[in-house]
């Protein structure tokens, strides 16, 4: 029996090999995920009392004697939490479980990034320049900086995905980075040392996936491509990169293994690098685990990374087929994320009410989660990893992009219309990628709806009519009676909707199967009505025939209609008739956007602020969000300290605008 002892899609993923492996499996569960995916799959599951991840799955003992309890062989950490402590590795071995994964020496040599770069220079594999910085004072930490040279990086050594990581372009911002990047590595990783390193500026992100046997076998499966990246973390990734010609491959494969082997690895892991314009390249880090990216590499490959790390950790040498492996066809993968790209990537949180990305072959979809579903604060907010398939590149990246653009997703705002926009964007399409995509390409313009202001309107007359029909179809008497019928024809009526911060007004009348609407100020040309159901309306607009999937959720005076068509997705929510007299927040409130903890306040009772100034540090999601003043003014109330818990929409400081 293996257990893994992780959480959510990587779970999931972990089970589907061993079921087809004949393998048991065991889950553990916090109590914010009892109902999850992952505990319903598994054999048998293990209760781990409370809802953090510091109180569940950051705790090896409890992981262990859950693996005790069930009688498990061996231990899957999955990725991220414990997969890369050397101390819950040495904790299984002293229990007598297997832990799938490296040596306990191999995770330690390779977990801190500064011992890690020691060891690459030392068997020749490229590094940057860098400096540690964590128990400097001010000056030598300026010194070290100029010594370097900007721009540069401040990094924490222990974790990653962007955790612990600022850039530093001028020199009066590079105390605050230091700092912000102590605090965020030891609240994540419990270990606050951070270094400077050379930026390169605008890098590619090129990885070399690795396996290593019980008996010295060492081998690559090639590199995948991890260049787009928001907050340092990836959301698309793909295999092989565009960038890498044969030559090249083989180079970055040579130096991988030759990673692997300066610490004794064993098992699955990816040596990491930047490369630069002229493709000269330079080891960042080595993950010592499964990569979140790894289906991309399983796709053009044939193989299952996965079993592999199961044969190695049952001490069975590596199949010929990993050195024999070959690239065979183009593998693209996109991370789909509950958060707000329009919103600086604000993780979101609440109820998948739909989550649908239809069948589609060549698609593969990895996810932890299910209609009904809840995504909550303590965890990284990732719905699915969608991945696509083609005999080319071209093929995969519009196969990837007509699977998302066509998914059903309600309940959540989620990065998906960011995603398609990057695949469609002619730089990504044309290969030329780094880091910096989304700094020459900010997320308020590739994040904003593919339904444009015309479809809006549009999708704002679905929605009317879809409530009208539902209306008419739960009516008691006069069944037969058209919707909105009226005596006089020519008089409109109305239904208003709030679409996030956009106001819809929609004046209609419905006569003998068309509609004629007016929304806001726009005219819309006159629609004949082909289908009429609450789940689905078919338009005639100028010819052409539109079908829209409608659902609608909520009853009383303001439902949610979300309507999905080939124009893009919009979600309303009917304005009541009569609003609520309930006392709103006070004017000039500062409100919290999502659960989270109070990190640090940076104003007081009194303070004058100007548009856009930091007021307050919020934690959520193990990152860092700084909220600031919506306007001009002076600080009337603190209604939060350090440490404080917070829910969505509760008051966090009071600013009474100021215009002078």
């Amino acid at each position: 029996m293996v257990l893994v002892a992780n959480r959510g899609e990587i779970a999931r993923r972990i089970f589907r090999t061993c079921r087809d492996m004949g393998i048991s499996t065991a889950a553990v569960y916090s109590d914010a995920d009892m109902d999850a995916r992952h505990v319903a799959e598994a054999d048998v599951a293990v209760r781990l009392p409370g809802v953090s991840p510091a109180e569940t799955y950051l705790r090896p003992d409890l992981l262990v004697d859950a693996a005790l309890r069930v009688n498990a062989d061996a231990v899957h950490p999955g990725y991220g939490f414990l997969s890369e402590n050397a101390a819950f590795a040495r904790l299984c071995a002293e229990n007598g479980l297997t832990f799938v994964g490296p040596p306990p020496d191999a995770i330690e040599a390779m977990g801190s990034k500064l011992a890690a770069k020691a060891i690459m220079a030392s068997v020749g594999v490229p590094t940057l320049p860098w400096t540690d910085v964590t128990d400097l004072d001010t000056n030598a930490v300026r010194q070290a900086a100029g010594d370097l040279g900007y721009p540069l990086l401040v990094k924490a050594s222990s974790g990653g995905g962007g955790r612990g990581m600022r850039t530093v372009l001028d020199p009066g911002d590079l105390l605050e980075a230091v700092a912000a990047a102590k605090r965020e590595a030891a609240a994540a990783f419990s270990d606050a040392t951070v270094f400077l390193e050379r930026l390169v500026v605008s890098p590619r992100h090129v990885e070399v996936q690795v396996l290593a046997d019980t008996y010295g076998a060492v081998a690559h499966l090639f590199e995948r491509e991890c260049s787009i990246q928001r907050r340092y973390q990836k959301i698309i990734e793909e295999c092989p990169s565009p960038a890498v010609d044969e030559d090249l491959r083989v180079r970055l494969g040579r130096d991988a293994v030759a990673a692997a082997k300066a610490v004794g690895y064993v098992g699955a892991g990816t040596v990491e690098f930047v490369m630069d314009g002229q493709g000269e390249y330079y080891f960042l880090e080595m993950n010592t685990r499964l990569q979140v990216e790894h289906p991309v590499t399983e796709l053009v490959t044939g193989l299952d990374l996965v079993r592999l790390q199961l044969m190695v950790a049952q001490h069975e040498p590596l199949p010929d087929e990993v050195s024999n492996a070959v690239i065979t066809g183009h593998a693209v993968e996109a991370r789909l994320y509950a958060e707000d790209p329009l919103q600086q990537f604000l993780p979101q949180t609440g109820t998948l009410d739909t989550f649908d990305l239809g069948q589609v072959p060549g698609v593969r979809i990895d996810s932890g989660v299910e209609v009904g579903s809840s995504v909550s604060q303590y965890y990284d907010p990732m719905v699915a990893k969608v991945v696509a398939w083609a005999p080319d590149r071209q093929e995969a990246i519009r196969k990837l992009s007509a699977a998302l653009a066509n998914a059903r997703i309600h309940g959540l705002v989620t990065n998906r219309d960011l995603l398609v926009r990057i695949l469609r964007h002619p730089e990504f399409v044309a290969g030329h990628t780094d880091t910096g995509f989304l700094t020459r390409h900010p997320a308020v313009d590739l994040g904003r709806p593919l339904a444009g202001p015309d479809a809006q309107r549009l999708h704002a007359v679905v929605a009317t009519l879809a409530l009208v029909e539902r209306k008419r179809a739960a009516a008691s008497v006069q069944r037969t009676v058209p919707s909105g019928w009226r005596n006089n024809r020519s008089q409109p009526q109305t239904i208003s909707f709030e679409a996030g911060e956009a106001q819809y007004r929609v004046a209609y009348v419905l006569d003998r199967g068309t509609v004629r609407a007016h929304v806001n100020d726009d005219d819309l040309p006159e629609l004949a009505v082909s289908v009429l159901t609450p789940q689905r309306v078919v338009l005639e607009i100028d010819g052409l025939r539109e079908t829209f999937d409608v659902e609608i959720s909520g009853h009383g005076d303001s439902p949610t209609v979300n309507v999905d068509g080939r124009l893009g997705h919009s979600s309303f929510t009917r304005t009541p008739r009569f609003p609520s007299t309930a006392s709103a927040a006070p004017g000039g409130s500062l409100m919290a956007p999502m659960p989270g903890t109070v990190a640090r306040v940076l104003v007081a009772v009194g303070d004058d602020v100007a548009a856009g100034e930091p007021l307050l540090v919020l934690e959520a999601m193990k990152m860092e969000h700084t909220m600031t003043s919506p306007h001009q003014g002076v600080v009337r109330e603190v209604t939060v300290e350090q440490g404080s818990a917070v829910q969505d929409g509760e008051v966090l400081v009071v600013i009474e605008e100021n215009e002078n």
